[in-house]
C-alpha cells in the first residue's frame, strides 16, 4: 500500500441498523481501513441522499446487503491512500465514486474502478449532485432513449434528484420537457422551463395528450405500476420508454423479485409488439461485474461530460438542503417528505 503519513485512525459513520425509522439511524465513531488491492482510501467531501436509501431502511432494494451496514450510494472527496495496483499519483487527487453502498462517512474506501478523477476547482458538493444522479440522466437520455433536438419528453419524478438533472440536459440539447411532479413543484418546475402536470391525476394522460398531440418521444419513469402503462401509451411511433425504478412496488411488501421480473418482462413483450414504440429498464449498474471495460468507459465519458457542462454553467445542480453526518436523520426525513426538490447533500 502507498500512502500518506499520517492517516485517520477513527471516522464517523452513519449505521442503519435494521428496520427503523430514520430517527433510529446510528452515528458512530469507526476504525478507519485501510485501502486493499484495487482500492482507494478517501476523505469524503461531499454524499447524498437517494432513493436507494430510503428503500433499504424499509428493508426493500433490491440486493441490498444484511443489516447492520452504512449507507450512501455515491461520494466526492480527496484521496488519503491507494492499495496494491492503483497509482500512488491519485493520493490527493479529487474523486468522484460510485458505492452503492457505504459513502455516508468521514472516510471511506472505494473501489478505484467505480472512481474517476474531477476537476479540483469545481464545488464537490456540486460534482456530488451531479455523479450517480448526472450520470444516469445522462445515460438515460442520450443513450437508453437516444431522444434528438426539437422532441418531446415527459419526465417522472421531475422535482427529484434525477429529474432535475434530466430536465436540464434534455432543455440544453434542444428538447422539450413536460414535468411530472406534484403540483407544490410546478411553480419550480415552470421557473425551469419544465411544463408541469400531476403525476397524481386521474386525467394524466390526456393532460399529456394536450400538450403533445402526437404523443413524446420518450417517457422517464421512476414510479410503475399502472404509471408505466399510462406511460407507455403516451409514447409517439419510435417513441422510448425508459424504466429506472419501481416506487410502486418498493413501497409495498413481500419479495421484489416478482415485481421486477415482471417489470422486465413486461417491457420484452412491449417492445416485441408491432407497434413501432420500445419500452426497456435502465440499471446505472448494467454490465458493472461482465463488462467492466465498457462499463469504466461510459462512466469516465458521461461523467465528464456531465461536470463539463457544470463547469460552463450550462448546469446548476438542485440542492435542497446541506446536512451533517450526525443530521443524517433529518435528512432522510426530509427526504422522504417529498417536499423538496433536487439533491439532499450531506457533507462530513
Amino acid at each position: 500500500m502507498t500512502s500518506t503519513p499520517a492517516l485517520p485512525s477513527t471516522t464517523t459513520r452513519v449505521v442503519l441498523p435494521g428496520l427503523v425509522e430514520p430517527e433510529g439511524l446510528q452515528v458512530v465513531q469507526a476504525p478507519v481501513a485501510p485501502p486493499g488491492p484495487g482500492q482507494l482510501l478517501v476523505a469524503v467531501e461531499a454524499t447524498g441522499v437517494s432513493y436507494a436509501e430510503q428503500a433499504m431502511r424499509r428493508g426493500r432494494y433490491f440486493g441490498q446487503p444484511a443489516f447492520p451496514f452504512t449507507p450512501g450510494y455515491d461520494l466526492v472527496g480527496r484521496v488519503l491512500a491507494t492499495g496494491e495496483g492503483v497509482a500512488a499519483e491519485l493520493v490527493g487527487s479529487r474523486v468522484a465514486s460510485m458505492t452503492k453502498t457505504g459513502a455516508w462517512t468521514g472516510h471511506a474506501v472505494v473501489r478505484a474502478r467505480d472512481s474517476v478523477v474531477v476537476p479540483d476547482h469545481l464545488d464537490p458538493g456540486l460534482v456530488e449532485a451531479l455523479t450517480v444522479n448526472g450520470v444516469t440522466a445522462w445515460q438515460m437520455l442520450h443513450r437508453a432513449a437516444r431522444v434528438t433536438r426539437g422532441q418531446t419528453v415527459l419526465v417522472f419524478g421531475a422535482n427529484g434528484g434525477v429529474g432535475t438533472v434530466l430536465a436540464q440536459l434534455a432543455q440544453h440539447a434542444g428538447i422539450r420537457v413536460i414535468g411530472a411532479a406534484s403540483p407544490r413543484h410546478h411553480e419550480a418546475l415552470r421557473a425551469a422551463g419544465v411544463e408541469p402536470v400531476d403525476y397524481a391525476d386521474p386525467d394524466l394522460a390526456a393532460r399529456v395528450r394536450a400538450l403533445a398531440p402526437d404523443g413524446v418521444a420518450a417517457v422517464f419513469d421512476n414510479v410503475g405500476g399502472e404509471t408505466t402503462r399510462t406511460a407507455f401509451g403516451l409514447l409517439a411511433r419510435g417513441g422510448t420508454l425508459v424504466s429506472y425504478a419501481i416506487i410502486d412496488a418498493v413501497s409495498g411488501t413481500g419479495s421484489l423479485g416478482l415485481p421486477f421480473a415482471k417489470a422486465i418482462g413486461r417491457n420484452l413483450w412491449w417492445s416485441a409488439l408491432p407497434n413501432g414504440r420500445r419500452a426497456t429498464f435502465y440499471d446505472l449498474w448494467s454490465g458493472h461485474a461482465v463488462r467492466r471495460a465498457r462499463f469504466r468507459r461510459h462512466l469516465e465519458t458521461d461523467l465528464a461530460a456531465v461536470l463539463e457542462l457544470l463547469d460552463q454553467g450550462v448546469l446548476t445542480p438542485v440542492v435542497a438542503a446541506r446536512f451533517t453526518l450526525a443530521e443524517a436523520a433529518a435528512a432522510l426525513t426530509l427526504a422522504e417528505s417529498r417536499t423538496s426538490s433536487g439533491k439532499i447533500l450531506l457533507v462530513p
